[in-house]
């Protein structure tokens, strides 16, 4: 039977990531078996997660996804010691109208699994009123259990001592406090931390985040409050069908951005994927019957992707008899220019007419739900998809039609609707499942 925990925080930024993957790699490093898992829809955390563990993790979220999708993305724990799921946004953060199994908050996949709580606190600037926060947190929804919290950035031991001496008071443990360690900062850039497979010294960095927090948390401690939790058969399974039978997926440091459970689901269901590099020139499988590309940073390797000829080219000639899809950054690569934020417009591959820039940076995030108004890869006009969109371009021009009539979380309707042109077709959200 494992051990299930849930790594929280009250707000981003506050270290849950370090501390999961210190946390992860401690433990492993001690002989047991770690399972990590992402709440919500995050494409960056999951990879950072398996360098930790040495075991794919996977997200699962709550607006998209029933509990028995849940259920069977979970039970690839069954066989750990210990399992660990990361938070998004604070604990109780999410969409202000339900989805599927909730709001998309971490706490909803803290009470359907029964897993408790720890909370990474940084009290920098203030002292006692960290433990108002974490009893507020405790006590805000029924049926969550707080197992305790670790403090991130004390500032000194005096720091330290008020803080703890609070939360004792209100009845809440201290796993332990970690002073400010800046050498344990994890690389960030304007859509999250830097991929893991950017990173040569990953290792190296989660060796040293573990034995810093080896120094300074009560493993043990963290580990005994965990709750006991086995993997429960789940009814249904998760729900999306692959684009082709054999994908061309392009795949390098600009089309990184997929889902886990998607690439799985899809070798699931018998269908087999070709990996490419649009950056290092290559060209889509030709015997593959559909290609897919996903999001990431085409932004930052623009000029490269406009230069790669033989790409451009390649996928334009596959796209002549066979459909090609594209996710955010991919859907931008197939449109026609790209404006990175320099003010500098590269020519895409023009198999939609889109054109995006970067230049004025804008935030675009939240969940979609999408009604298809023509087919794309894998599904027929009126599927409904359920996904998600983050990015900061700008929409230039969108002269195709449409793809779909896509809403937010709170059924307003949105301007991303995405587009197609002959075989090509793209959207700016990533699809997360099937709207049953």
């Amino acid at each position: 039977m494992a051990a299930g925990l849930v790594i929280s925080a009250p707000a981003s930024g506050v270290g849950k990531t370090t501390l999961t993957l210190a946390l992860a790699r401690a433990w492993r490093s001690r002989g047991l078996n770690v399972q990590c898992f992402k709440s919500g829809p995050d494409y960056i955390d999951p990879a950072f997660h398996a360098a930790a563990t040495g075991r794919a993790s996977v997200n699962v979220d709550s607006w998209a996804m029933d509990r028995g999708a849940i259920a069977h993305l979970v039970s690839r724990g069954v066989d750990a010691d210990v399992v660990l799921a990361e938070g998004s946004m604070g604990l109780f953060d999410g969409v202000a109208a339900r989805g599927v199994s909730g709001t998309g908050a971490t706490a909803d996949i803290a009470e359907m699994l029964g897993w408790p709580v720890v909370l990474v606190i940084d009290p920098s600037g203030q002292a006692q009123t960290a433990a108002a926060i974490a009893a507020g947190l405790r006590d805000y929804r029924a049926g969550l259990r707080l197992a305790g919290v670790v403090l991130n950035r004390v500032a000194s031991p005096r720091h330290e001592a008020l803080v703890r001496r609070a939360l004792e008071e209100a009845g809440i443990a201290v796993f332990g406090a970690l002073p400010r360690h800046a050498e344990i900062s994890l690389p960030k850039r304007h859509l999250g931390l830097v991929q893991a497979e950017e990173q040569a010294e990953i290792g190296k960095l989660i060796d040293e985040a573990a034995r810093f927090v080896a120094a300074h948390v009560d493993l043990d401690g963290v580990l005994r409050a965990a709750g006991n939790w086995s993997a429960q058969p789940a009814a249904n399974g998760l729900k999306i069908t692959p684009p082709g039978q054999r994908i061309a997926l392009a795949r390098d440091a600009a089309f990184s951005f997929v889902y886990p459970h998607m690439l799985e689901a899809w070798r699931a269901a018998g269908a087999e994927i070709v990996p490419f590099s649009p950056l290092a020139d290559e060209v889509p499988d030709a015997s593959a019957d559909v290609c897919w590309l996903p999001g990431g940073y085409p932004e930052l390797h623009a000029g490269k992707l406009a230069a790669n000829a033989r790409f451009r080219g390649g996928l334009c000639a596959f796209a002549t008899t066979r459909p090609v899809h594209g996710e955010c950054g991919g859907y931008m690569v197939l449109g026609t220019a790209l404006t990175d934020a320099d003010g500098v417009r590269h020519q895409m591959t023009g198999l939609l007419g889109l054109e995006t820039s970067f230049a004025k940076r804008r935030m675009h995030l939240g969940y979609r739900l999408a009604t298809l108004a023509s087919p794309m890869p894998g599904y027929q006009a009126g599927a409904h998809l359920r996904g998600h969109e983050f990015h900061y371009s700008t929409i230039l021009a969108q002269p195709d039609a449409p793809l779909a009539v896509v809403h937010d979380a709170t059924g307003a309707v949105i301007a991303e609707t995405g587009s197609r042109r002959g075989h090509a077709t793209g959207t700016f959200f990533h699809l997360i499942a099937e709207d049953r």
